[in-house]
């Protein structure tokens, strides 16, 4: 499927810290819409976006931009799952299908803290998506982000048939001084589509596919990281598919594959709050316009409580 005319949305925010929470201005054009922003424990700003459009077609591209001040705290989550329809096979102009792109720029300030946490990507039978995020942030900032795909509309027997996902994350921490050189967190590029969709060293046929990956403030103690990957394998129990996690340099990166796009935010949501808890921030609320029907953290919650009545041992 291809519009006449793609779309071309745009988003910029500025987040700012005044008092005791962060506040926001910035706008939006079509199929983007701002939806009303909530203040967390902690005076996070959490906001909601939607893409009026109900879905992307080949050629649309979105522009977003997250721009944090100084000590500011933003969660930006989307308001639904987003859908991109096949396009390969579609046109008798581009029967090769035309691929929907989004790029993310997110610039982050001494002391500031983001947590990019979209719902479910969708990709219909014969879909191409790309999408870029690039981030820069300052030594002590920290950046989370959660993202999770469906390769096809498994509930009706769909496979992302011929068409193709292409993902890359690139995050950039400035040096205090101006004057020396940056270093990358991580600069992760993925593709996955044809064969890589059944490959044992791909997805092994499974539908959905996850990656968090966060960038912590402060580099991590030997016996804390340890600690979190031990508590990290232990939230996977009762959840369904394959889930790994490691250490960067300053941060962890986890991996979900497996059938339950549930799972995997169940998962995802429970490493969201072991990084909260060890930077001595408030627990994370489920965001409103999450669809779950269950409380994700409830188990994390007793998992912590136990690990802190529990020394650890090093």
């Amino acid at each position: 499927m291809q519009r006449p005319d793609p779309w071309h949305g745009h988003c910029q925010l500025q987040f700012q810290h005044h008092g005791d929470r962060t506040r926001h201005q910035g706008g939006c054009s079509a199929p983007f819409k701002l939806l009303r922003a909530e203040h967390g424990a902690d005076g996070r700003c959490e906001m909601p976006l939607l893409h009026t459009a109900g879905g992307l077609v080949g050629g649309d591209q979105l522009s977003i931009h997250l721009d944090l001040g100084p000590n500011s705290r933003g969660l930006v989550t989307s308001v639904a799952a987003q859908k991109v329809y096949g396009s390969i096979g579609r046109s008798q102009v581009r029967p090769e299908g035309s691929w929907a792109r989004q790029q993310v720029d997110c610039q982050l300030a001494p002391g500031s803290d983001l947590e990019w946490m979209p719902q479910e990507l969708v990709l219909y039978a014969d879909a191409l998506y790309e999408q870029h995020v690039q981030v820069q942030l300052a030594a002590n900032a920290s950046f989370l982000s959660a993202e999770i795909v469906r390769f096809g509309r498994t509930a009706a027997g769909e496979t992302l048939a011929a068409g193709r996902w292409r993902s890359s994350l690139a995050i950039q921490r400035l040096n205090e001084d101006p004057h020396a050189p940056s270093r990358w967190e991580l600069v992760d590029r993925l593709e996955l589509g044809g064969a890589g969709l059944n490959d044992l060293h791909g997805l092994n046929g499974q539908p959905v596919f996850g990656t968090l990956v966060w960038a912590a403030p402060t580099p991590l103690q030997p016996d804390q990281l340890a600690q979190m990957l031990r508590e990290a394998r232990a939230d996977r129990e009762g959840l369904e598919g394959t889930m790994r996690c490691s250490v960067l340099g300053q941060g962890l990166v986890a991996r979900y594959a497996g059938p339950s796009s549930r799972d995997a935010r169940f998962w995802f949501s429970r490493l969201w709050e072991r990084t909260r808890h060890l930077r001595g921030l408030s627990q994370p609320q489920i965001p409103r316009v999450w669809p779950l029907q269950e409380q994700p953290l409830r188990r994390s919650m007793s998992t912590m409580n136990t690990a802190q009545a529990t020394p650890a041992t090093h």
